[in-house]
């Protein structure tokens, strides 16, 4: 297979990035083409060469205005994180190393169900392949940097604050996502001395600030789609003063690029949390009652909702009120956190680009608008339909401009 040429001017040459057509994914991928001149080769999971272009472009098609204008820079590398060798030939994955000097692996399974087994194979042996295809760049090309997307959550049960070089202070997960991108995050930190491996640990990441624009319902989506269907939610386990660590994806994507493009940083940690900027339980949930008009529910604690409560309700519910409730509990532990992320690093990093993570507050409506408009995820709704809409509001909210010249002059 020829890869492509790199483009005129490209700032640090080829890039690869794994999780292309996932939600983050598709955030960079659209940083990469419209910001840079860079050449950007992405790993998708297809049958054929054929398939896995047609995906990638489905995905940029998503993103970004007149996709056709980057196929000179874009390639789909049929492979998967899954499979030995990443599914790829000897040969390509020579041609790769030889080529690119970036990786960006944000590819995994964000399933907090998967068995222990099936996630250990995506998210930890998938990385291992990845920074095998690392090596191989360093020995045969000239790899500037292997960014890794972690999650803040391989804090998994600890408590009290967790700082940006805390990796394993003895907590327990609560789910396999959160064990194995620890797992992941251990093996990254291993390869520390011999590669130019970068950490990036977003917290729950939700849409778009400015536009509300996501391509994945998750987490605190739950209860925000049961106050939405008027599922009645009197009772909801957790602690008022827990903390609620959301980001919008630009944020996260923003910060990725930022970091990862700049020659120092490499063997660091970053968190991509709210940190200080956290919301809490009693204000996610006061924001949801507000925006849905619905009774504020009542907070209790979760060993007692988890024993007695959660059962009885399952029982005695039905409709939309009883599918909220057999696939709320693994959510729940999210709602009684005693940890609080440090951003130090993180904030003192991206001071200069004037970058940081804005309260819940000021984006919430915003996130609840798209989300009705995309029915929850059952319409596909582009991020370029959704910036469109947010500047038909502005348009029909802004006030008329003064009449200046001859038009001045005419009568009203």
């Amino acid at each position: 297979m020829d890869f492509l040429p790199p483009a005129p001017h490209a700032e640090t040459g080829p890039l690869l990035l794994t999780g292309a057509t996932g939600f983050l994914g598709m955030e960079l991928l659209a940083r990469y083409l419209e910001r840079t001149g860079r050449t950007v080769y992405a790993l998708v999971r297809a049958r054929d060469d054929a398939e896995a272009q047609a995906r990638l472009r489905a995905a940029v098609t998503r993103v970004v205005d007149a996709p056709g204008r980057f196929d000179h820079r874009l390639l789909a590398i049929r492979g998967d994180v899954a499979l030995p060798g990443l599914g790829l030939s000897r040969s390509r994955r020579l041609a790769l190393a030889e080529s690119v000097t970036e990786i960006v692996h944000s590819a995994a399974s964000v399933s907090f169900t998967l068995p222990l087994e099936e996630a250990r194979e995506i998210n930890v042996e998938g990385t291992r392949r990845m920074l095998q295809l690392a090596e191989l760049c360093t020995a045969h090309g000239s790899l500037r940097r292997f960014a890794y997307v972690s999650t803040a959550y391989v804090a998994g049960d600890a408590t009290g604050t967790f700082g940006e070089d805390d990796h394993d202070v003895g907590q327990s997960f609560r789910n396999t996502y959160e064990r194995t991108k620890w797992e992941a995050e251990r093996l990254v930190r291993a390869h520390a001395e011999r590669l130019p491996v970068q950490i990036f640990r977003p917290s729950i990441v939700v849409g778009e600030q400015e536009t509300g624009w996501t391509a994945a319902f998750n987490v605190i989506y739950a209860p925000l789609r049961a106050f939405a269907k008027g599922a009645s939610v009197p009772l909801i386990p957790g602690r008022r003063s827990a903390p609620v660590d959301v980001v919008p994806v630009d944020y996260v994507a923003d910060a990725i690029v930022a970091l990862s493009s700049r020659e120092d940083g490499a063997g660091l940690t970053y968190s991509l949390a709210a940190g200080p900027q956290a919301s809490s339980v009693g204000e996610l949930v006061s924001l949801s009652a507000r925006t849905f008009e619905r009774r504020r529910p009542l907070i209790v604690p979760p060993a007692l909702y988890s024993r007695t409560i959660h059962p009885l309700a399952l029982r005695r519910s039905s409709g939309a009120r009883r599918t909220w409730l057999r696939q709320a509990p693994v959510f729940f532990p999210y709602f009684a956190l005693g940890v609080r992320h440090d951003t130090t690093r993180t904030r003192e990093a991206l001071a200069a680009d004037g970058l940081g993570p804005p309260p819940l507050a000021t984006y919430f409506d915003r996130l609840v608008d798209f989300a009705e408009a995309a029915r929850w995820g059952r319409r596909t709704l582009s991020r370029v339909d959704a910036a469109g809409a947010v500047r038909g509001r502005a348009a029909l909210a802004a006030p008329p401009a003064p009449l200046r010249g001859v038009e001045a002059l005419r009568p009203g």
